[in-house]
C-alpha cells in the first residue's frame, strides 16, 4: 500500500468520477446516475436529490480533472480553495464497518461539498508525498480518462475504463507483424 486506505479510496473516487465524463455516454446525467455513483462509492451523509446537488457534482468533477493534469503549483492552489472554502476541519471518525478514517467536513455538508473535500485531503497525501505522477491521463491516444498508478514500479499506463490496454497492444502487435512482412 503507497497510501494510507481512505486515500486510496478517495483517489479511486476521483478516478471514477473523473471518468464517469470519459466515454461516449456521460455517467452523471441524472440524479439516479449520482444515486447510483453515491451507492456504488460508499459516500454518507445528507442528500438533497436535487438537480442543484447533480450541477454541484458535475462541476467538481469538471473541477477534479483539471487538478488532476494541473501542474503542481496550481494543483496545490486549487486543493487548498476547496479546503479553504469548505473550512475543513479534519477528524478522525469510524462509520458503516470501515475503520477511522478522516473526515474534514459534517455529514450534513452538501454531498459535493463532502466529495470535493474528501479529494482534496487525498490529494494532499498525493502532493506532500511527492506520488504526483501517479496521477495519470490514459496513454491510449484516442482515451481522455485518468488513472490511478499504485503499481510498484510505477508502470499502469492505460485507464480501466474500457479495452484500452488491449486496444494498444493488439495495435503495437499489428505494427509489429507488418514491419516483418515489409
Amino acid at each position: 500500500m503507497i497510501f494510507a486506505h481512505d486515500t486510496e479510496a478517495a483517489l479511486g473516487t476521483v478516478v471514477d468520477l473523473i471518468n464517469s465524463a470519459a466515454t461516449d455516454t456521460d455517467g452523471l446525467l441524472t440524479i439516479a446516475d449520482l444515486d447510483h455513483f453515491v451507492a456504488e462509492q460508499r459516500f454518507s451523509g445528507s442528500r438533497t436529490h436535487s438537480d442543484a446537488e447533480l450541477r454541484s457534482v458535475r462541476q467538481l468533477r469538471a473541477q477534479l480533472r483539471e487538478i488532476w493534469v494541473a501542474s503542481e503549483d496550481e494543483a496545490v492552489e486549487q486543493v487548498n480553495f476547496i479546503l479553504r472554502n469548505a473550512r475543513a476541519l479534519p477528524q478522525l471518525v469510524k462509520h458503516d464497518g470501515l475503520d477511522y478514517h478522516i473526515h474534514a467536513t459534517t455529514q450534513q455538508a452538501p454531498l459535493s461539498e463532502r466529495m470535493a473535500v474528501e479529494a482534496a485531503m487525498a490529494l494532499v497525501d498525493v502532493i506532500r508525498s511527492g506520488e504526483r505522477e501517479r496521477l495519470r491521463s490514459c496513454a491510449a491516444p484516442d482515451c481522455t480518462a485518468v488513472l490511478l498508478d499504485l503499481s510498484k514500479n510505477r508502470s499502469k499506463r492505460y485507464c480501466d475504463t474500457g479495452n484500452c490496454a488491449n486496444r494498444e497492444h493488439v495495435r503495437a502487435y499489428r505494427q509489429r507483424q507488418s514491419a516483418q512482412k515489409e
